[in-house]
């Protein structure tokens, strides 16, 4: 890479932040099972540790996100958020997005916000409110909304019915968002099945951006590269909401076939690559500095077989050089290929700066923020993983728990 594309890229890293999810760091799986790690994160304060310290070896981590029923002991007291808040900082980090939880209680079996029962769409707003207080209170800047509603049978429940009340929830929840906690942004995710077999409430980004839409201008498509199915051309998903200003921001990971939790790019690096030139491509034309566009960017995976700590480095890694790759594509050159109609010349500008190797902006970056020239290999050799683990099975003896705390 030359010397303008070098200094490109250190702007822009500059500015490229990623959010860690506090429930990576935790004993988690699948519905079939979980393996148990011993350098698993059992407690709040656990997990705000970890997060710290991919901060520290990664310097792009500032912020953790938080689920409320998994991280708050208890959400309706403000003290829970101050001991949060207070827990964080003490570990360098600062609490991101809030993620109420909708899905795991026994009143959410036909839905939260769409089910057929009144009771259950008013607990999952109340419960949605008191996150909402939560997240003010801990200086977070976003709410995160996923659900699992959905039916498994046709003829079950209205189809109809149900998006029309999730719409006027949407709404009368941004609404009150911006009495309470203004400027924070609503991310509405969506996911296209699982766990409901016959239909999801929010199955695509078309739902999700209908919902935005109803809702208001701080309402989001929050995209989990993820969640779509094969073939999907999740980067004309972007290039579109971010035409009308609806992109809210990613849950980075990687999959085989259509949902997610491997990390990024493990499996399709070059993908990423085209979702970051979208974005930079977009920042180009509105004459924007790289890397500057309101995206929230944010890694939801949770492993099962992979060091945690390992696993999250790893993926903020890849996540900067694929993003610095893109921030070197010739746009200029780019947009004279695509006015003259040169599909090679188009396609080869892109591959280019995919195959160049950006190790020296990279290193060149870290070194200027004082970090190691390889984050992932520095904690693979600093043992942190195994004295966590010593430490962190001895403490869960010592409170007679088997694992730490976890999801299925």
């Amino acid at each position: 890479m030359n010397r303008k594309q070098k200094a490109k890229a250190i702007e822009a890293l500059d500015r490229f932040r990623i959010e860690l999810p506090s429930w990576g760091f935790a004993n988690t799986g699948t519905r079939f099972g979980k393996f148990m790690q011993d350098a698993a994160a059992s407690t709040l304060e656990e997990k705000l540790h970890d997060a710290g310290l991919v901060n520290a070896l990664t310097g792009a981590c500032p912020t953790v996100a938080v689920h409320v029923l998994w991280d708050f002991d208890d959400p309706t007291d403000p003290a829970s958020a101050k001991t949060t808040r207070r827990l964080a900082r003490k570990h360098g980090v600062k609490i991101g997005s809030i993620n109420p939880n909708v899905f795991q209680d026994q009143a959410y079996k036909l839905g939260s916000f769409c089910s057929p029962d009144a009771s259950a769409r008013q607990s999952a707003m109340d419960h949605t409110l008191d996150s909402v207080a939560l997240g003010a209170a801990v200086g977070s800047k976003s709410i995160s909304m996923w659900l699992a509603d959905g039916t498994n049978y046709p003829g079950q429940d209205n189809i109809r019915r149900r998006f029309n009340d999730l719409k006027d929830a949407m709404k009368q929840l941004h609404l009150k968002m911006g009495r309470s906690w203004r400027g924070a942004k609503l991310l509405i995710e969506y996911k296209p099945f699982e766990p409901a077999f016959y239909h999801t409430d929010i199955p695509d980004w078309g739902a999700s951006l209908l919902l935005c839409q109803h809702a208001g201008p701080q309402a989001k498509v929050l995209v989990d590269t993820g969640h779509h199915l094969p073939g999907c051309n999740i980067e004309q998903i972007v290039a579109l909401l971010l035409n009308e200003g609806r992109l809210g921001g990613f849950h980075f990971n990687d999959r085989k076939y259509a949902d997610d939790d491997l990390t990024l790019g493990s499996i399709d690096p070059y993908a990423v690559f085209r979702i970051f030139n979208e974005i930079a491509q977009f920042e180009f034309e509105a004459k924007k500095a790289p890397g500057s566009t309101p995206v929230d960017y944010m890694v939801d995976q949770s492993h099962n077989l992979k060091p945690k700590l390992e696993a999250m480095v790893q993926t903020v890694c890849e996540a900067q050089k694929l993003f610095v790759k893109a921030q070197i594509v010739d746009r200029e050159a780019l947009a004279r290929a695509q006015a003259k109609g040169d599909i090679t010349g188009a396609e080869v500008l892109l591959k280019s700066a995919f195959d160049t190797d950006v190790s020296p902006a990279l290193e060149a970056w870290r070194k200027g923020q004082k970090l190691e020239k390889d984050p992932l290999a520095a904690l693979r050799k600093s043992g942190v993983i195994k004295q966590l683990g010593r430490e962190r099975k001895k403490a869960r003896a010592e409170r007679g728990e088997e694992g730490g705390s976890s999801y299925a």
